[in-house]
């Protein structure tokens, strides 16, 4: 608990009492003519790949400074983590932080980096919501129906996602336990193996993100395609209005996402923070920025580094309570 409290207390550092010094160290720094490097933890390609970019484009113009995106997958984010948080502490290397980082906390046994000590926070990207879909010829046309179904045959509903631990496992056991059903939740390798089974009749229902759901919604691929039936956020998505929320559904207080932000090594110059915390400020204000991350189904998440630090606290508190109720084993 002390160690939640340093990060927070971090984020809290009140930038304009910072020393001269550390200004002139901090310009210094940037005038140092090398590329600013975000690391992703996910390949190319992916809703936060794709998220990341967008924000680097005009980021980069505000700096003045190139920005390379470098994505290394593996081991569930640990790999991108480790590099950034051995990196020089001078902000010119970044992790694409993400609800991973908080779920890892009570996920894994042993980490080899702790978010709370081993990174500075810069800022929050954005959210993205999730859905619960079933196959376009599904009997179940609305999640209440489902719910219901599943009442009346317990045992018998199961639920999909992809990996263990993932956000969209762990906001399937979320519903589930705050729906008092009585069903599985059937973990699958990707999104391509969940919508098959889908669509294959092998399991009743899935929960994903919505990114990659849209393409497969029935209303765009037929009848072999998927129905939505709700989306997990606290609000209805904008571009998909019709579609309830599971709250709205019945199931009281749900609200589940999956977030983006940026983080450096800890130790890294509060003036370097400012300046990057500032320049993905403009970036997320830009009206083509947010555009574009609209079309993705990302809604920008404005902030300071204090309330980044505040948010993972919070989504660790959050998800360790849906590990230890759920029963998912540690890795």
């Amino acid at each position: 608990m002390s160690e939640i409290h340093s990060w927070y207390r971090r984020g809290l550092i009140t930038l304009g009492a910072l020393a001269l010094v550390g200004r002139t160290r901090a310009q210094a720094q940037v005038a140092a003519g090398r590329p600013l490097r975000i690391v992703v933890p996910f390949g190319a390609g992916g809703i936060a790949d794709l998220t990341v970019r967008i924000v680097a484009e005009h980021v980069s113009a505000t700096l003045s400074q190139s920005v390379v995106v470098e994505n290394r997958p593996g081991a569930g984010g640990i790999v991108a983590a480790e590099q950034v948080a051995r990196a020089a502490p001078d902000g010119q290397t970044l992790l694409l932080m993400s609800n991973a980082n908080a779920v890892s906390v009570n996920l894994f046994r042993s980490l080899p980096v702790d978010p709370l000590v081993d990174f500075a926070p810069v800022g929050l990207i954005g959210a993205f919501g999730l859905g619960v879909v079933v196959a376009a010829s599904s009997p179940h046309t609305s999640l209440a129906a489902l719910m219901q179904w599943a009442k009346r045959n317990p045992g018998r509903l199961n639920i999909g996602s992809i990996n263990v631990g993932s956000t969209q496992h762990l906001t399937a056991e979320l519903l589930r336990l705050k729906a008092g059903l009585d069903a599985q939740v059937v973990p699958f390798n990707g999104t391509p193996a969940l919508i098959t089974a889908l669509r294959g009749g092998h399991i009743d229902a899935g929960v994903e993100i919505l990114g990659p759901l849209r393409p497969h919604l029935a209303a765009r691929s037929g009848e072999a395609g998927l129905r939505l039936l709700a989306v997990t956020t606290a609000t209805r998505s904008a571009d998909l209005a019709a579609v309830p929320t599971v709250a709205e559904a019945g199931v009281s207080d749900f609200d589940a996402s999956s977030w983006n932000a940026l983080a450096a090594p800890a130790r890294t110059p509060q003036t370097v923070i400012e300046r990057l915390n500032q320049a993905l400020q403009r970036a997320l204000a830009d009206s083509a920025v947010k555009s574009r991350l609209a079309e993705l189904g990302v809604a920008p998440m404005p902030g300071s580094p204090a309330e980044l630090a505040a948010h993972l606290v919070t989504e660790i508190r959050r998800w360790g309570e849906v590990i230890e109720r759920a029963g998912v084993a540690r890795q």
